[in-house]
């Protein structure tokens, strides 16, 4: 089983699940990932909750990491998010794009656009990530 297999049968124990999050395509130099934007992750004014647009951001990220990552021997953790939200969005489906802006032996940098449905920015953010000695493999079954 690939990795990105093992992702997509596990997600249904992981924040996948809880927002609805799919993988669209999981590549070593690009991530796609898209979700749908309804009242569950509306904040109190029934817009898209900035929050859910960060834990859309660094689940792209992190997947790009994991699969240019030796997971027997690192695991790569989140150490830095920010993000800029310039539009909003009430309904429809988003879609988080993630490439690598540098991928060295100890950290990875990934940059994230967020479109709505209209290919319109939403967000855009930075995520950095270290590459922490020890296996990833053994906490993810």
């Amino acid at each position: 089983m690939t990795l990105l297999e093992t992702m997509r049968s596990g997600a249904d124990r992981t924040v996948l699940k809880t927002l609805n999050i799919e993988i669209e395509s999981a590549e070593r130099d690009r991530v796609l990932l898209s979700m749908p934007v309804d009242e569950r992750v509306h904040q109190y004014t029934g817009l898209l909750h900035g929050g859910i647009s960060v834990v859309l951001a660094e689940t792209a990220a992190s997947i790009g990491a994991a699969l240019n990552t030796d997971l027997e021997r690192y695991t790569p953790v989140g150490v830095e998010i920010n993000a800029n939200h310039l539009r909003s969005v009430t309904s429809g489906r988003i879609r988080a794009e993630a490439v690598p802006v540098y991928k060295g032996r100890q950290m990875m940098v990934w940059s994230i656009e967020i479109r709505d449905e209209r290919d319109r920015l939403v967000c855009i953010s930075r995520c950095t990530l270290a590459l922490k000695p020890g296996s990833a493999l053994s906490s993810a079954q």
